[in-house]
């Protein structure tokens, strides 16, 4: 496999399905993917995985899930960090690859690949924690004990925006406490998905423990559907996740989801507004708006209304927009055709229920490829972009008359995923990261980005109930406790 993903764009790769420890193909229908900037130009080519091959992959888990289990985490930590190891020597193909395949610039894909080495290098390194807490026991001579168990088979389906590192956020943790897996990657980027199996199974995972299935998304839906699958893992719109929570709690299946946002970003009178332009801008349009935690929408409170404008329309105004390879790009073409649809479509609405465009960069985007124009516009919260998540590098700034109005506007969507404001006041700080319904609340700083070490997670329809990603102690999906009580001297009574 290593060759036919290091190829050149008259090459295309040749992909294969990772099942039992093996490389099969397919056993349906041809696909392709394409480079967004270039619709033309064909970065892979696979034959979809049919049910023969869904039953083998999921057999091949529960056959597995035993010994992996048994292994130890020391032991399972090791084949991370040997992981960790070998995407770091492919960082460069890699990233390159992530380009040609989703269309984020180059520094993107080079930062996304460092940030998922670190992942792996994280939850390798908690191999080595302490497992399990003891408590006493009304029995003199007996301690009791509770011990982590994995689940058993875990189903991954992960999407394309992010196509590395959701997934290391997802499989590394499950792998490391014990679990097997089934990972449907989306069929945007099955070439950087296939590239990141083959790492994994070069590191020493035994056959079976990571078994990788391309297809589309109602093979996800059959993987989600079987009743050995234990527990799922997912990211992506409301309507799927939604689907995939009514199907796996009823059999009593754990279930973790990430889902969509319409996050906003507060900027109060007392702030440096050419800082908080900085930060808005960055939080909006970087990986051309293609983000869960993207800024959306802007609130600027009172005068700071005023003084905000001149610093985000130049800003927006100076953004070049371009192929991802090319070094003067920042801001790279949207994944599908389909998608720069989307986005010019919910432009267009909000237009003619009377937004006003306030920038746009003063370079046209090429004329080939999927690319649209970064996008400022002005309104109010009846415009339907100001409730319905546009999945592209487009924001809407708000007035607030004051900070308990900005708030309110805050609030007032079905989404909980991310939250910023802008501001020196400590007071106000305290007051919205009490306040704000969102999983995450950033100060002077972009709605996008965080920690691998701290929790990651929405609410309302931004996310499920459950224990959140990333963090050690919050990665619960993938395992649960049983209690056990030892002797410690003596004969029982």
């Amino acid at each position: 496999m290593t060759e036919s993903l290091t190829t050149t764009a008259n090459e295309p790769a040749a992909l294969r399905h990772l099942v039992g420890g093996a490389w099969h193909a397919g056993d349906g229908a041809q696909r392709e993917s394409t480079n967004p900037a270039r619709p033309d130009e064909v970065v892979a080519r696979y034959r979809i995985a049919g049910d023969a091959l869904l039953d083998e992959a999921v057999a091949a888990a529960r056959g597995a899930a035993r010994e992996w289990a048994t292994a130890g985490a020391i032991a399972r930590g090791k084949v991370l960090r040997k992981a960790a190891g070998l995407l770091a020597e492919r960082a460069e193909s890699v990233a390159l690859l992530m380009t040609r395949e989703e269309g984020k610039t180059l520094p993107e894909s080079r930062a996304e690949v460092e940030l998922s080495v670190e992942t792996l290098h994280y939850h390798a390194g908690r191999g080595r924690s302490a497992d399990g807490v003891s408590y006493p026991s009304g029995h003199p001579d007996e301690l009791i004990r509770t011990v982590r168990r994995p689940l058993g088979v875990v189903a991954a389906i992960t999407p394309w925006n992010f196509p590395l590192q959701i997934p290391a956020w997802k499989l590394a943790p499950a792998l490391l406490c014990g679990n097997t897996a089934v990972w449907k990657p989306a069929s945007e980027t099955v070439a950087v998905a296939a590239a990141f199996a083959e790492v994994l199974a070069e590191a020493g995972l035994p056959d079976g423990v990571l078994n990788l299935l391309l297809g589309p998304g109602e093979l996800g839906a059959d993987l989600v559907a079987r009743p050995e699958i234990d527990g799922v893992t997912f990211t992506g719109s409301v309507p799927v996740g939604r689907s995939i929570q009514a199907t796996v709690l009823p059999r009593g299946a754990k279930v973790q989801l990430e889902l969509g946002g319409h996050n906003a970003a507060i900027v109060l009178p007392d702030v440096d507004k050419g800082e908080a332009a900085e930060a808005i801008v960055a939080g909006a349009m970087s990986s051309t708006g293609q983000k869960c935690t993207a800024t959306r929408r802007v609130i600027a409170v009172g005068e700071a209304y005023d003084a905000l404008v001149p610093e985000l329309v130049s800003r927006v105004r100076a953004l070049v927009v371009g192929e991802g390879t090319e070094e003067a790009s920042r801001i790279g073409p949207l994944v599908s055709a389909r998608a720069r649809e989307e986005v010019t479509a919910a432009v267009a609405q909000a237009e003619r229920e009377g937004a006003r465009v306030l920038a746009r960069p003063e370079q046209r985007p090429p004329e080939t490829g999927h690319f649209v124009q970064p996008t400022v516009l002005e309104g109010d919260t009846g415009l339907t972009i100001c409730q319905e998540e546009v999945f592209g590098p487009v924001v809407t700034l708000l007035r607030a008359d004051s900070l308990e109005e900005a708030v309110t506007i805050a609030n007032g969507t079905r989404f909980g995923l991310t939250a910023a404001v802008f501001t020196c006041d400590e007071r106000v700080v305290r007051r919205c990261v009490s306040e704000l319904d969102a999983g995450l609340v950033k100060v002077n700083a972009p709605n996008t980005g965080s920690e691998l070490h701290a929790p990651f997670g929405g609410l309302k329809e931004s996310s499920f109930p459950a224990p959140r990603e990333q963090n050690a102690d919050t990665s619960a999906e993938f395992f649960t406790w049983s209690k056990t009580a030892y002797l410690r001297t003596g004969t029982p009574a």
